[in-house]
Parts: C-alpha cells; sequence; structure tokens
C-alpha cells in the first residue's frame, strides 16, 4: 500500500519541527508526521508520502524550499511547487489553492505509482483530494482537526468563518471516510453540519507525540534562573500558540491573582517562538502576555522564553512531573495532545472542560476539569494538584499507565484498515496480444516476469482466432493466461476439466440472440466491401477490410435493413460486424461474472480500436504508448493510465502505476 498524506499550511519538515514558528505551525504537524512515520513502520506498507506545498522565506529553513527530504527508507516529505513560492498563510493560502491544486495533479500524474489513498488534514487539504480523486480515482480520508462551526459555538472568530464552514461542509460530504479523535467531534460536531456521515466516520485517537530528546545537553529548565527568582518550585506548565482561543491570558491573570499559587509555585509558559512570521492576533496576545509578565506581581515568578526546541519541551515535562502540573485552559481544544503528552511524562493535568480534554482526562484519570472562562476555578485546580502531594502523586502513576491508551501503532492498524476498505482493488487482467503485448522482445520478458511473479487472474482479448493467438503467445514466448477470449469477443475458452480447452457454451448462447447472421450477410453484401478470408469468421462474426466510409456505410445499411450488430473499426483497416451481445467488453464481463467480479474489477490493457470498448468499460485500463489514433477519443477518467513506453513494457508501466508489479518486473521493464 501507498499512503500519501496532504497537510498544506505551516513548516513541516524532518523532525524535530519547529513548532511556533509560524502562526499555523501547530500540533497537526506532530499529527501528521508521526502518524506517517509509524505507518511507514508497519510490514506489507510499501511506501508512505507526505506532500505539502514549497516555498522559500529568507526568515524560515531553507528546507522548506526542497522538494523531497527522505525521512526514512519509506517515508519521504515531498513539496509540490505551486507556483507561489512565498509563505502563505490562511487567506492568502486559499487564494493559491487552485495553482497548488493542479500542480499536485501534475505530481500525483508523474508518479511511477500512483497512492492506494490520499489522508487530507484540514479542508484545504481535502479541497485538493477531491479534484485528485476526479481526476485519478483515488479515495481520500479527510481528518479536520479543529473544526470552524465550534469556534462559532464558543464566540470564536469572526466574518472568515462563514467561509470556512462551508469548506468543511464540503470536505465532510465528499470524503470516503473520516478519521476524528474524540467521539465529541464524531457525535456532536461533525453532525452539526447537517451531512450524512453514517458508516463513514472512525474515531481512531492519536498516539502520545514522539518528541526527540538530546539528554545531557543544556535546556531551559538549566536556565529557569534567568526568568525565576526560585527556580526550585514545582511549576505550572502551559504549551500552547498565542491566540486568543489557547486562553494564556487568563491562566497568567489566575495565577497572579492567587496567592497560595504564587508562593508555592512558578509559572512556565511556552508560547511558540516569539518574532518571526506571527499573526496580527498572535502579536497582540503575546504583547499581553509580556506585559502581564512584566508587572511587578509576577516578576520572578513568571517565564516566557522567547525560543524553545524539541529537548526543551521534553525537560519541562520531566520538570513539571516533579510536584508541578500542566495546564490547558484552552477556551475549546479540538483534542489536546499536549495532555497525552503531559501524561506519558507522568504529568497531573488541568484541562479546559471544553472538546477533547474532557474525554481524555476521563480516560486517563490523571486530572481536573475546568470552565476556562472562571480564573478562580482555574488557580484553586491548580493550587489542588501541587498542593496535596497524595493526590499529586496519584494523579501521576495514574497519567503514567493511562497514557498507554494512547498508542500511534494502535492508530496506525486502525487507519491502515479504513483505507483498505477504501481501495477498489484491480482483480483481474485483460490484455489485447498484437502491439499490446508483441512488438518488443524486452518488453515481452518483462510480463511474462510480471506473471510468473503475480497471481492476478489474466485472461487475453484479441481479434485472433484461438489457434492463431496460442501461436503468437508462443512465438513472443508470452504466457498462456487463465481464459482466451478470441474473435473479437465473440469466443471465451477455458481450460477444460481434463485438459485442453473448451468454449463457454453459455456465453455462445447468449449470442444467439437477436443475431440475424445471414440477414447481416445480406444487407451489407451490396456495398462490395472487400471480405476478409473466410477462416476469419465465426459464428458471430463477419469481417471485411475497408476504411472509415466502409464502416460509416456498413452501419447504415444495417440500421435502414433494421438489423442489430455491433460494428469494430481496426488498426485503420479491420471491420467486424458482430453480434450485437459480442465485443471484448461483453466477453470480459462474462467470464469475470463467473470469478464473483464485474467490470469495475476488472484492468483492461490495449492499443487499437477493437480495444475501446474494453478499455472504456473496465474499471482500470492501461493505454499503452504505442497506441493508435483510434483510442485518441477515449476519454480521461480515474483508473485509466497512457503509459509513456510501448507495447508489453507499457502494460508492465501501467501496472506498476496501480502497485501490481514485482520490482523484477520493474526493473527489466
Amino acid at each position: 500500500m501507498f499512503i500519501l498524506h496532504l497537510a498544506l499550511g505551516g513548516c513541516l519538515k524532518t523532525p524535530p519541527i519547529d513548532f511556533g514558528i509560524t502562526a499555523d505551525s501547530g500540533g497537526h504537524l506532530a499529527y501528521v508526521v508521526d502518524a506517517a512515520l509509524v505507518q511507514a513502520e508497519l510490514p506489507g506498507l510499501d511506501r508512505v508520502s507526505i506532500v505539502t506545498r514549497l516555498f522559500r522565506s529568507a526568515d524560515l529553513p531553507s528546507v522548506h524550499g526542497q522538494r523531497s527530504e527522505r525521512v526514512t527508507d519509506r517515508l519521504t516529505i515531498d513539496r509540490v511547487d505551486s507556483g507561489d513560492d512565498r509563505y502563505l498563510e490562511k487567506e492568502a493560502l486559499a487564494a493559491d489553492l487552485p495553482a497548488f491544486t493542479e500542480a499536485f495533479c501534475r505530481h500525483i500524474a508523474g508518479l511511477a505509482v500512483m497512492p492506494n489513498v490520499i489522508h487530507a488534514h484540514f479542508a484545504d487539504a481535502a479541497a485538493v483530494a477531491i479534484e485528485a480523486r476526479r481526476r485519478f480515482g483515488i479515495p481520500f480520508v479527510y481528518t479536520p482537526h479543529a473544526l470552524a462551526i465550534d469556534k462559532r459555538r464558543q464566540g470564536l472568530g469572526g466574518a472568515e468563518l462563514g467561509t470556512r464552514i462551508a469548506a468543511e461542509t464540503t470536505a465532510i460530504a465528499a470524503a470516503d471516510a473520516l478519521i476524528v479523535s474524540t467521539r465529541d467531534e464524531a457525535e456532536r460536531q461533525v453532525p452539526a453540519y447537517g451531512v450524512g456521515v453514517a458508516g463513514r466516520i472512525h474515531c481512531v485517537p492519536p498516539g502520545v507525540p514522539r518528541r526527540p530528546y538530546a539528554g545531557g545537553t543544556a535546556t531551559l529548565v538549566d536556565r529557569l534562573g534567568d526568568w525565576l527568582d526560585r527556580p526550585d518550585l514545582p511549576i505550572l506548565l502551559a504549551i500552547a500558540r498565542p491566540v486568543a482561543k489557547k486562553n494564556l491570558a487568563a491562566l497568567v491573570r489566575a495565577f497572579a491573582a492567587d496567592p497560595v499559587l504564587h508562593e508555592r509555585a512558578n509559572l512556565v509558559i511556552l508560547a511558540g517562538q516569539h518574532g518571526g512570521q506571527s499573526s496580527s492576533e498572535e502579536r497582540a496576545v503575546l504583547g499581553e502576555l509580556q506585559a502581564l509578565a512584566a508587572s511587578p506581581a509576577l516578576r520572578g515568578r513568571f517565564a516566557l522564553p522567547p525560543r524553545h526546541d524539541a529537548s526543551d519541551v521534553t525537560a519541562l515535562y520531566r520538570r513539571a512531573a516533579a510536584g508541578g502540573v500542566f495546564v490547558n485552559p484552552a477556551l475549546h481544544e479540538p483534542f489536546g495532545l499536549t495532555l497525552i503528552e503531559a501524561a506519558a511524562a507522568g504529568v497531573p493535568v488541568v484541562a479546559t472542560r471544553n472538546g477533547g480534554p474532557a474525554e481524555i482526562v476521563a480516560q486517563i484519570g490523571h486530572g481536573l476539569l475546568v470552565d476556562p472562562r472562571d480564573e478562580p476555578g482555574i488557580a484553586a485546580a491548580c493550587r489542588a494538584v501541587i498542593g496535596d502531594a497524595g493526590l499529586h502523586a496519584r494523579l501521576s502513576r495514574a497519567a503514567r499507565v493511562g497514557s498507554a491508551a494512547y498508542d500511534w501503532r494502535r492508530y496506525a492498524d486502525a487507519a491502515i484498515d479504513i483505507y483498505a476498505a477504501l481501495r477498489r482493488q484491480p482483480a483481474l487482467l485483460a490484455c489485447d496480444i498484437d502491439n499490446t503485448l508483441t512488438g518488443s522482445v524486452d518488453g515481452a520478458a518483462a510480463f511474462a516476469r510480471w506473471r510468473h511473479g503475480s497471481s492476478l487472474p489474466f485472461v487475453v482479448a484479441t481479434g485472433r482466432s484461438f489457434a492463431e493467438a496460442r501461436a503468437v503467445l508462443a512465438q513472443w514466448h508470452l504466457p498462456e493466461p487463465d481464459a482466451f477470449i478470441v474473435d473479437v469477443g465473440t469466443r471465451i475458452l477455458r481450460p477444460a476439466a481434463h485438459g485442453g480447452w473448451q468454449s463457454c457454451a453459455a456465453f455462445t448462447t447468449a449470442l444467439d440472440q437477436d443475431w440475424d447472421r445471414a440477414a447481416v450477410r445480406a444487407a451489407i453484401a451490396p456495398l462490395g466491401i472487400c471480405a476478409q478470408p473466410v477462416v476469419t469468421e465465426g459464428a458471430h462474426k463477419l469481417s471485411f477490410f475497408g476504411d472509415a466510409a466502409d464502416v460509416a456505410a456498413i452501419r447504415a445499411a444495417l440500421a435502414q435493413a433494421g438489423l442489430a450488430a455491433r460494428v469494430v473499426f481496426s488498426h485503420g483497416r479491420l471491420i467486424d460486424v458482430l453480434s450485437p451481445g459480442g465485443g471484448k467488453a461483453a466477453a470480459i464481463a462474462a467470464y469475470a461474472a463467473g470469478l464473483g467480479l464485474t467490470l469495475d474489477d476488472c484492468i483492461a490493457a490495449g492499443d487499437s480500436g477493437n480495444d475501446l470498448d474494453m478499455l472504456d468499460a473496465c474499471g482500470f485500463a492501461i493505454v499503452v504508448a504505442n497506441a493508435s489514433d483510434e483510442l485518441a477519443t477515449l476519454a480521461a477518467r480515474p483508473g485509466l493510465h497512457r503509459t509513456t513506453r510501448n507495447h508489453a513494457a507499457g502494460v508492465v508501466e501501467g501496472l506498476a502505476r496501480l502497485g501490481l508489479t514485482t520490482p523484477a518486473a520493474q526493473v527489466a521493464a
């Protein structure tokens, strides 16, 4: 399986991630990277790609202008250039979405193997995934991370929420499946959009963030004395972006107003990376926090470090575990990765009762819930935890044990099951012979190697007779198929029970319906069109030499006589007049039905006009690069691949794009 995660916003890179370096470089980046890392470790996974936007900025690391980063042997971060290489946020990113969508589709078209699924993070990525599904037939899963409809319920945001809610509504309605983190999202938030999601929505909690720690190196913990008069005191720790909904100023005011807390603990807040490409909202919130930090009441008791890295965060969690508490005072928190991260470090928590934290704390049992608008209540809860050694110890034990419920391997296994349920897996290959499998010795050899290593059922569908088809396959050292469809789809031959081959009597009987061979021949005879040798004819097929004008004349004559027949033109000179129930597509459908399959489950590969019906009707189609102009009218659609290689090498290329080749076949082709 090849999984593609799509996330447009923020500074996404190989860990450690620079959280808070921009307004939208938040916890969702940890979710995307950690999910992909663990999925890439699973047996049976071929490749995982995280696709994001390419940009260049003097204020941001140069890696974001690099087209690809190899994270592990099976995981890459791939960046798509939309033509605008500026770092963009929110409204500007929305304006760039059409250009990014086109660039992303070019990226998909250029891949050697198509992704089996796109996992879109946020509604902007879902909009791109919708178009990719339309063009390539790739199903997509949507994870919203934070839904605007709940922001509006909390009285947050402005007029822009209407546009965001509309985009989220479209994403929810279009997604093949949704993965959310909490029951609240699954049972209340998503249904509030008024879109039916029964059977499509799955609650799969993420795991504890994987944060690297350089043990033994100096961290912010070692420098708390730069801000604090008594750095030995327990700490109240908060980690969040400086935006209004995170409610950080309320925590500071609650701490400052409580003399017991002020005496027994210090407050430490990591509020992003100060400066850089922050939004106006972030600058306003950060300014308020800095003003509070400078007040006499908090001087020496409140640390607001301007910079931090992953090791600093890990070290501060460890410090908070020693008698302190982690605080999330958000007005509303969609999930709360920091709460399970704190739990894994053994840190009790005081958390908002709004959103995901209520479920997390109920699951783990490692803290207290508060009304985020009740500042005295926030202070009282913090005071209760740090002031009672027995309570702190019980909550700390519960944290370490209960955090095991949030496991990335469990998430990865569940997500893979969801992806797999969406995949339309090809179950049968039907291949033309002349100029599709033949024409290149190396290509034919590559196809033979593929066939040797594949269990996919394989049939040939050819205009030739049965004897001719077998002779040509032997001449080119091509493998015999599981069945032969010959005479332009008017005869099916299967292996007989005691050896040899036998015709499918049921299909032959079906072709008799509405077919008057003698009358068809009589209607065409006055046209004087040159007949092919009698040996090419069959009970349900008449064959001629001619051009497009002759084809039109035959169709007109049959229509005037009121006779039903299919007229097939191929290779610019061959005309076959078939029973109305005949043709390659009809024969493939009949054979597939015997296996419990439909045409949607089949791959057709061909190069000429007599392949047109099967290439159009099958769920998957491979048009080799040497195809005749007769296939130029074949409409682009999901599942149809026009290859860059000729003959059987093109078939192998198409199979590779569908993820169906063996390594040996791919190399040879």
